[in-house]
C-alpha cells in the first residue's frame, strides 16, 4: 500500500481508455448511422433533429435577442408617451431624472421578470417535461404582446412596463429549457453544434429588432406599440408545430422510465431503429441515478462532489453578462451618440452591428466542434475586454482626434463579435455538459438566476454608471472579460466529444487532486525549524501527478 493510501487520500478514477475511433471526426451515414466503439450514433444530423433546434431557437431564442434590443429604437417614443401620460394624470411632465429613472425600470424589468423564469424552470421542466415547458411558455407571450400592443390606446404606461416583465419571464424559462432539451436530443458529437444553434438566433433577434426599428418601417412614433408586439408571431408558429416533435427521451426513460416513449423518441431523432445502445446507455445513468433524486438548488450548492461545477457556472453566466454586452444592446444609439457619430447614421450604423452578430455567431455555429468549447470562451471574453477598454481611450481621445469616433464603433462591434463567437451560447451548452441528469434542472436555475441578476444590475445602473464615471465606465467591464477569461483557463476542462459522465469524472480527478494538498498539509509533522518534513512526502508524487 502506498503513503497516500495509507493517509486516506482520495485517488483519482481511473483514466478512460482512449478510442480507436476519437479522432475520426463526423461522418455522414445512410440511415442506420455509424456507430462509436462505445455505441453512440456519431454526426448522423436528421430532418427531426434539425427541424426542431430551428423550431425552437426561432420561436424561444430570438425573442429574447429581439427583446434585448427592441427598446433601443423607439426610447424617445416611449418616453414621450410616458411624459405625456404623466402630464395627463397630474398635471405636469416629468423631469429628466425621474422619467430616465421609469424607462430604466421599463428596460431593466425584463430581466427581473427573467430571473422569475429561471428560478421556475426546475419545477417546469418536472412536471411537464422539456418540449412540454415550451409548448405552454408561448402563452406567455401572447399575454405579454397583448399588453404592450394596447398599452398607448389605453394610456397605460404600466402595460408597458407588465408586458416586459412577462416576456422576461418566457426568456427566462426558454433561456434555459431550449439548450436543455437540445443538449438531451442531440447525439455527442453534434452536442455543440446544435448547442450554439440558439445563439444564432438570439442574434437573429437582436438584428430583426433593429431593422424593424428603421425609420422607414416600424421606427416611426406611431408604429412603437406594434414594434414591441411582433414577438407573438415566432411564438404562435412553435405552439403550432412544437407538439409535432417528441419529447426529450432523457427526461422520459431517466425520469418517467418511460422506456417505449423514450425508444420512439430516440428513433424518431436520430432516423434509425436501432437505439439500442443509446437505452443501455441512459439506463446505465439511471441506475447510477438510482439512489439519487433530482437535487433542490440548496442541495446543489451543498454538494461537494459538483462544487466545481456549480462555481463554473456560476462565473460564465455572471460575467456573461456583466461582460458589458446588455449595456450595448440596451443604450447602442446612447453610446454611439456619444461616441460623435452623427444622430440620422446611427440606426444604420446599428443595423450594420446587427449584420456583424449573426456573422459571429455562424462562425462560432460552425467551428465549436472543431475548436472546442474553451478557445471560443477565451477568445470571446479577451477580445471583449481589450475592446471596453478600447472604447474607454476613443472617448477620452475623440475631443483631439476625430477619428476616433470610428475606432469606438470598431470597438463596439468587435465586442459583439467576441461576445457572439462564443459567450453568447456556449456557457449555455456548459451547463448542459457539466451536469448529470439529477443535477442539471437546480444547476440551470443557478446558472439563469445570476445570468437574470447580472443582466438587471448591467440595464438599471449602466445609464447612472455612464453618467457618473464617463468613459472610464467601460473599465469594470474590461476587468471582468479578462477576470472570467483567466477562471476558465484555470479550472473549466474541454468538453468536445464527451459524455456526461466522462465531464463529471475529468471534474473527479480535478477535485481529488486539489483536496490533496490541503490533506497533506493538516497531517504532515513539521520539522524544528517550521519546514515539511521531507520524509512525509514520499511515495506521494506518482499519485498527485
Amino acid at each position: 500500500m502506498s503513503q497516500a493510501e495509507r493517509l486516506g487520500l482520495p485517488s483519482s478514477p481511473p483514466p478512460l481508455p482512449p478510442s480507436p475511433f476519437s479522432d475520426r471526426g463526423l461522418t455522414l451515414t445512410d440511415g442506420k448511422g455509424t456507430r462509436h466503439c462505445g455505441g453512440a450514433i456519431t454526426g448522423r444530423l436528421t430532418f427531426p433533429l434539425l427541424s426542431v433546434t430551428l423550431l425552437v431557437s426561432f420561436g424561444s431564442s430570438t425573442l429574447y435577442g429581439y427583446n434585448l434590443a427592441v427598446v433601443n429604437a423607439p426610447a424617445a417614443s416611449i418616453k414621450a408617451f410616458y411624459n405625456a401620460t404623466w402630464s395627463q394624470r397630474y398635471g405636469h411632465g416629468l423631469a429628466p431624472g425621474p422619467l430616465t429613472l421609469l424607462y430604466s425600470l421599463t428596460v431593466s424589468f425584463f430581466a427581473l421578470g427573467g430571473l422569475l423564469g429561471s428560478v421556475l424552470v426546475g419545477v417546469l421542466v418536472a412536471r411537464y417535461g422539456r418540449n412540454g415547458t415550451l409548448s405552454r411558455s408561448t402563452l406567455l407571450v401572447l399575454l405579454a404582446g397583448a399588453s404592450m400592443g394596447f398599452s398607448r390606446d389605453l394610456g397605460s404606461p404600466e402595460m408597458v412596463i407588465f408586458g416586459r416583465s412577462v416576456m422576461g419571464v418566457h426568456s427566462g424559462i426558454c433561456l434555459s429549457v431550449v439548450p436543455l432539451y437540445l443538449g438531451e436530443i442531440a447525439p455527442k458529437s453534434l452536442r455543440g453544434l446544435l448547442g450554439l444553434v440558439p445563439s444564432i438566433f438570439i442574434c437573429l433577434g437582436v438584428f430583426l429588432a433593429q431593422v424593424l426599428g428603421l425609420p422607414e418601417l416600424l421606427g416611426e412614433d406611431r408604429y412603437w406599440p406594434l414594434l414591441l408586439s411582433v414577438v407573438v408571431v415566432p411564438a404562435f408558429l412553435q405552439f403550432l408545430l412544437l407538439r409535432c416533435f417528441p419529447e426529450s427521451p432523457r427526461y422520459l426513460l431517466i425520469e418517467r422510465n418511460n422506456v417505449h416513449g423514450a425508444t420512439e423518441a430516440l428513433r424518431r431523432f436520430l432516423g434509425t431503429a436501432d437505439v439500442q445502445d443509446e437505452i443501455e446507455e441512459m439506463r446505465e445513468e439511471q441506475r447510477a441515478l438510482s439512489s439519487v433524486e433530482t437535487l433542490s438548488v440548496w442541495q446543489l450548492l451543498r454538494d461537494r462532489s459538483v462544487r466545481w461545477q456549480t462555481l463554473s457556472v456560476a462565473v460564465v453566466n455572471a460575467g456573461m453578462q456583466l461582460s458589458g454586452i446588455d449595456a450595448i444592446w440596451f443604450y447602442t444609439n446612447t453610446i454611439f451618440k456619444d461616441a460623435g457619430i452623427p444622430v440620422p447614421q446611427i440606426p444604420y450604423v446599428t443595423v450594420g452591428t446587427g449584420a456583424v452578430e449573426i456573422i459571429a455567431g455562424l462562425i462560432g455555429c460552425v467551428t465549436v466542434e472543431k475548436l472546442g468549447r474553451r478557445p471560443l470562451v477565451l477568445a470571446g471574453f479577451c477580445a471583449m475586454g481589450l475592446c471596453s477598454a478600447g472604447i474607454t481611450g476613443c472617448r477620452l481621445l475623440q475631443a483631439a482626434l476625430p477619428g476616433m469616433r470610428y475606432v469606438a464603433v470598431a470597438c463596439v462591434v468587435g465586442i459583439i463579435a467576441g461576445f457572439c463567437t462564443g459567450p453568447a451560447g456556449v456557457p449555455f451548452l456548459l451547463t448542459a455538459e457539466l451536469f448529470t441528469q439529477a443535477h442539471r434542472p437546480a444547476a440551470y436555475i443557478v446558472g439563469g438566476s445570476l445570468n437574470w441578476l447580472s443582466n438587471f444590475t448591467v440595464g438599471f445602473v449602466f445609464p447612472f454608471l455612464q453618467m457618473s464615471a464617463g468613459a472610464f465606465c467601460y473599465l469594470f467591464f474590461c476587468g471582468v472579460c479578462l477576470l472570467v477569461a483567466i477562471y476558465v483557463y484555470l479550472v473549466i476542462p474541454e468538453t468536445k466529444n464527451k459524455t456526461f459522465v466522462e465531464i463529471s469524472q475529468i471534474f473527479a480527478a480535478r477535485r481529488s487532486f486539489l483536496s490533496a494538498p490541503a490533506q497533506l498539509i493538516r497531517m504532515m509533522k513539521l520539522s524544528g525549524y517550521g519546514a515539511l518534513d521531507n520524509s512525509s512526502l514520499e511515495g506521494l508524487s506518482p499519485q498527485l501527478l
